[in-house]
């Protein structure tokens, strides 16, 4: 009996939002996929892409719900490649920017199943651009960071530093800190009056912009009865 011929995986970025943000590759991947493996936060529409016959496994990964762990995850991907399969693994976003891509890149690599990366548009960008916020502009930012709001250790950011830098700071994942976040950039030296807002859109189950003052964000949002996923922009 022949040998398993080992599959491949795809670490495919879905992009934020509606069906057509995808790249077109990724598209095509999809429509050619064997089994598709996908978070949270995927239009529905993706999954219609794929060829009627193929596996369709959810594996979210969310803050604050219950989900798959890391490793499950990470399993699944390859055994399935081991399988043969060729494995879309769909991501919200971009697969390496706070979507623990790379984690899932390492134990794809150190198993030794042949993988790629199809970038995608990731939400520190494509969630303030479809709210008509800029992260850049000539003039006004010439710069911007993107910042989890806390770390695997559950420690916030260091507003020493990020108070002082310049330009656009985008927050992801930190609504639930949202009032120790403004609190803690005005206390290490920004303005209070600085342009803020928090924006939850793209395929968030219910969407709003709030905008105001960085010292009055955090109540403004709660007013306006903002829920995660969302992203804060200051400056």
């Amino acid at each position: 009996m022949s040998e398993q011929k080992l599959g491949r995986v795809y670490l495919v970025g879905a992009g934020c939002g509606s069906a057509d943000l995808i790249t077109l590759r990724g598209k095509r991947l999809l429509e050619q996929c064997d089994a598709v493996v996908y978070d949270d936060l995927i239009d529905p529409a993706l999954l219609d892409l794929a060829p009627l016959d193929a596996e369709r496994r959810y594996l979210g990964k969310r803050c604050g719900k219950h989900s798959a762990p890391q490793g499950d995850i990470s399993a699944a991907l390859i055994a399935l490649a081991q399988a043969g399969k060729t494995v879309v693994r769909l991501k919200g976003g971009d697969p390496f920017v706070f979507g623990r891509g790379g984690e899932e890149a390492l134990a794809l690599q150190a198993a030794g199943i042949p993988f790629q990366v199809v970038p995608g548009i990731s939400s520190a960008i494509a969630i303030p651009a479809l709210a008509g916020i800029p992260v850049t502009h000539r003039g006004l930012s010439r710069s911007f960071h993107v910042v989890t709001a806390h770390t695997a250790q559950g420690a916030l950011a260091d507003f020493d530093r990020l108070a002082n830098l310049e330009g656009t700071l985008v927050f992801l994942m930190g609504l639930s800190h949202l009032e120790e976040i403004a609190q803690g950039l005005v206390a290490a030296g920004r303005s209070p009056d600085t342009p803020a807002a928090v924006v939850s859109g793209g395929c968030a189950p219910h969407p709003v912009t709030v905008r105001a003052p960085l010292a009055q964000l955090s109540a403004a949002a709660e007013k306006a009865g903002v829920q995660p996923p969302a992203v804060i922009v200051v400056g």
